[in-house]
């Protein structure tokens, strides 16, 4: 109690990497934390999260992780963080595309029968909802929902395009990323996945994660924020920065993962960061 009263008396100017006042940032309540490229590198924990986390709570506030990657879990999710050093998260800190998918198909497709292609996590995951899916051909199908896929196989392709293009369906796809950061560089997500899809079959799918507004406003509801009280973090203008933008929150864009300087220092629109940092170490 003492600790917290301590870090609300001794607020201090903040600016961000191009001098701009980002003092209003103590006054955040609700941390929405991309993953990949944001908090860590694959296996590789960034300086200063631990203790910004730890910050957060001590304010009073709450951090959710919101993640396009729809290739873990949220148990694996929870898993991979306490491997990493955050042992004191828990499911209630996580909201993925996974569990955007599944709302949505809850919405739409509750009786249909829907075609998977994804990690055995996403499938498992699926498992659980009583939705009605399968992850081979099925003349029946009403829905393909495609998810970033580490296990991709040339038969998961197969079977995914001969769905799309013998038979009349819904097509989804968990997020438009292009790639996925890893230690040595990137490799492929779901977005490039789908090109190739659409490159073979003509057909685009209705993207469900960031830069949709979905997960934030979902998170928000969830906990009972408001939008001033809210900000996005993340490494990505085209998805992570866009997404808060379109929830109507601030947002705040590092350099740590994807984005380049000189990306941001281009950017317009939706995918212009309120601020920028170049890491979220320098949010402490």
């Amino acid at each position: 109690m003492e600790q917290a009263l301590l870090l609300q008396m001794t607020v201090i100017s903040m600016l961000d990497y191009f001098g701009k006042d980002a003092t209003n940032l103590n006054d955040k309540k609700l941390y929405l934390f991309d993953m990949d490229g944001t908090i860590y590198l694959d296996n590789d924990l960034f300086d200063g999260v631990p203790e910004l986390l730890e910050k957060i709570t001590l304010n009073g506030g709450k951090y959710v992780f919101i993640t396009n990657n729809a290739s873990k879990s949220v148990v694996d999710y929870v898993a991979k963080l306490h491997r990493l050093g955050l042992t004191k998260v828990d499911e209630s800190n996580f909201f993925t595309s996974v569990q955007a998918s599944i709302e949505l198909m809850k919405k739409r497709h509750s009786t249909d029968l829907i075609y998977l292609q994804g990690t055995k996590s996403f499938v498992e995951e699926y498992k659980k909802t009583g939705l009605n899916i399968t992850t081979e051909y099925n003349e029946n199908a009403k829905v393909v929902l495609v998810g970033f896929d580490p296990e991709f196989t040339g038969e998961k392709i197969y079977t995914t395009c001969k769905m799309l293009t013998k038979l009349d369906v819904c097509y989804y796809a968990t997020n438009p990323d292009w790639v996925c950061p890893v230690e040595f560089g990137y490799i492929p997500d779901c977005g490039s996945m789908c090109q190739g899809i659409e490159r073979a079959t003509g057909k685009k799918p209705e993207f469900i994660g960031k830069p949709k507004p979905t997960m934030i406003n979902a998170v928000m509801e969830k906990f009972g924020y408001k939008k001033e009280q809210t900000v996005v973090v993340g490494d990505r203008l085209y998805t992570d920065i866009a997404s808060g933008n379109n929830a109507g929150v601030d947002t705040i864009c590092v350099l740590s993962g994807e984005v380049k300087l000189e990306e941001v220092e281009k950017a317009t629109g939706v995918e212009k960061p309120t601020y920028l940092f170049e890491s979220v170490k320098d949010l402490l």
